[in-house]
């Protein structure tokens, strides 16, 4: 499966994204989707995942609050909405696949391939 992330680009601090992820193939019910980002010098950092049977979502503390993860099932797309954004949320964020629940990048076993998101104060 491959995996095509899009929607970032150049916000003000305070203003909103919507990012998308759409898979090549289908997405099974067995299947989970997460986001993850990675700013400069940082290790890649966990966001959000769905399970795509049940439509379960899973947050990390530091984005709960604002962002939210969803999906739709017959585009095969997950999506991320990105509200109140701050400088801190500037970094590449990428979608990624994965068959059981985790928060650990190396247990997803596909990966977009990023999109950037830069916001300005």
């Amino acid at each position: 499966v491959q995996l095509q992330a899009s929607g970032g680009g150049l916000v003000q601090t305070g203003n909103f994204l919507r990012l998308s992820c759409a898979a090549s193939t289908r997405i099974f019910s067995s299947h989970l989707m997460g986001w993850f980002r990675q700013a400069p010098g940082k290790e890649r950092e966990w966001l959000a995942t769905i399970r795509w049977g049940t439509g379960r979502t899973y947050y990390s503390d530091s984005v709960k609050d604002r962002f939210t993860i969803s999906k739709d099932g017959a585009k095969n797309t997950v999506y991320l909405q990105m509200n109140s954004l701050k400088a801190e949320d500037t970094a590449a964020y990428y979608c990624a696949r994965a068959t059981s629940y985790s928060t650990t990048p190396k247990d997803y076993d596909h990966w977009g391939q990023g999109t950037l998101v830069t916001v300005s104060s």
